[in-house]
């Protein structure tokens, strides 16, 4: 349920990006860019996703006469929309302040950069939901979630024209994340399907 409800706001994202995204291209061939849309909209955007999936959540365990303890990760995911693009935008302001070193960047930059990313926000916030439903095929999964978002997915290396590339070269991994929590989700389904 989580799962599925990640992956429509991260789906949703992919053209708020890419109209939103500010991209001028110069005659070398190199292009700067700017993601401001990002800002308006991942922080409502998370906090009505997790709003939505504590209802759920508080709605699934009373329909089955439970208890769950869904208010902590309410909570968390409040915390991390804030605490998130904040992080995302000192790194940003950090980097304008500081030049870049000559040659390629260190590869520290690239996973602090994806950490304070809303995939990277939502791989954290999906570790605490395993921990708080200490379920094991749930963390197994968001490692594996992480590991790709933070380690392998590539970032704004581009595909195709410059102008068109900056865009789908942010464009491509969010919606392999996306996927990724799609069929996440798809899966975790089919499991409870058969334990029925």
């Amino acid at each position: 349920m989580a799962l599925l409800v990640l992956a429509a706001v991260t789906f949703a994202a992919i053209p708020v990006d890419w109209f939103a995204m500010q991209v001028r291209c110069h005659p070398d061939g190199s292009c700067e860019f700017a993601r401001q849309g990002m800002l308006y909209y991942w922080p409502p955007a998370t906090l009505l996703a997790y709003g939505a999936i504590a209802f759920l959540y508080l709605r699934a365990a009373r329909s089955r006469g439970l208890g769950t303890r869904v208010l902590p990760y309410a909570i968390t995911g409040a915390v991390t929309t804030v605490v998130f693009p904040a992080a995302w935008l000192a790194v940003r302001l950090y980097f304008q302040s500081h030049p870049y070193p000559d040659g390629p960047l260190p590869y520290w930059y690239f996973v602090l950069d994806r950490l304070v990313m809303p995939w990277g926000m939502i791989g954290v916030t999906l570790l605490l939901l395993a921990w708080l439903e200490r379920s094991p095929g749930l963390l197994l999964f968001t490692s594996g979630y992480l590991a790709l978002v933070l380690l392998v997915l590539p970032m704004g290396d581009g595909f195709g024209a410059p102008h068109f590339g900056v865009r789908a070269g942010m464009a491509v991994p969010q919606a392999i994340a996306g996927l990724v929590l799609l069929l996440g989700a798809a899966g975790f389904r089919a499991v409870q399907r058969r334990h029925r």
